[in-house]
């Protein structure tokens, strides 16, 4: 039976050359207790990818304690930070539990026939280092992911960071966010694990047209940085440091959102272009905006 779970506010961030490392000796974590732990996911979907059509995400985790069922809705929100609905409940054996699937609101939207037509579509293997971040006004759980991708013979790595809202208000995601952008290489990071991996999947990724919002032209930027992150295309770079220009020579835009973009796109000229400081204005952006 399936077990609904409250909606999932999270705040995504990668990881830039070193970021690890740097995270780990970060004065806001390196004295707290940590918890490891190797999580092996299975994603499903039909061979036409009705799931992520539809904006969900179906796994199944194995963990040295459990074997867990999950269902997810895509995030709604930008700059990293979205907000999710999310199913989850402990199943035995290897295989999916479809007739719990039936009744989840996900589910009920698409046709009943395609549960029958589910299979594993790609894999997430990674390790995760998780620390309990108590601020006055939130609790925060702080994870960090490394590992892969893979589908078929072709794999990505996972070098990412997640900070989710336990209890208390969001805006502390993002304090947090730029204490750690201090001395930490990172940047928002908006396509989830399963949106990567239905891209591995697919063999390529589908660049969405350049919007007209001012907000959703930096998500289109994050987008462009994403899909380079694992494609290494110099074109998505190019298409993101564009992006960034257009931002930067937009008069009708605060001057801080020009200041910063104008920045994002100076520094996507050079190849060790994710630095601390590229994160930190790249959280002031989404501020700013």
């Amino acid at each position: 039976m399936s077990e609904t779970l409250p909606e999932e506010v999270e705040l995504k961030l990668a990881l830039g050359s070193h970021g690890a490392a740097q995270l780990l000796r970060h004065p806001a974590l390196d004295a707290l207790p940590q918890r490891r732990e190797r999580l092996t996911n299975t994603y499903y979907d039909t061979p036409d990818g009705a799931l992520e059509a539809a904006r969900v995400a179906l796994r199944i985790r194995r963990t040295t304690e459990h074997t867990l069922q999950t269902l997810k809705t895509a995030g709604s929100g930008s700059g990293g930070l979205s907000t999710r609905g999310e199913w989850e409940w402990e199943i035995d054996g290897d295989g999916l539990d479809r007739e719990s699937l039936r009744d989840l609101p996900p589910m009920q939207a698409l046709d009943d026939t395609l549960l029958e037509t589910l299979a594993p579509r790609f894999t997430t293997d990674f390790e995760r280092l998780r620390w309990l971040v108590e601020h006055p006004d939130a609790t925060i759980e702080v994870a960090l992911d490394r590992g892969e991708i893979r589908a078929g013979e072709h794999c990505v790595a996972i070098e990412e960071l997640e900070l989710e809202l336990k209890a208390g208000d969001p805006e502390t995601l993002w304090r947090l966010a730029r204490e750690l952008a201090e001395q930490v290489p990172l940047r928002p990071a908006n396509v989830s694990k399963a949106a990567r991996g239905a891209a591995l999947d697919r063999g390529h990724w589908q660049l969405p047209a350049l919007p007209e919002d001012a907000r959703a032209r930096a998500d289109h930027a994050t987008y462009l940085l994403d899909a380079f992150t694992d494609t290494r295309r110099p074109g998505h770079l190019q298409k993101a440091a564009d992006t960034y220009r257009r931002l930067a020579d937009d008069h009708l835009l605060d001057a801080a959102v020009r200041h910063h973009a104008h920045a994002l796109a100076a520094a996507l000229a050079h190849p060790a272009w994710l630095t601390a400081a590229f994160g930190q204005h790249s959280l002031a952006l989404y501020q700013a905006l």
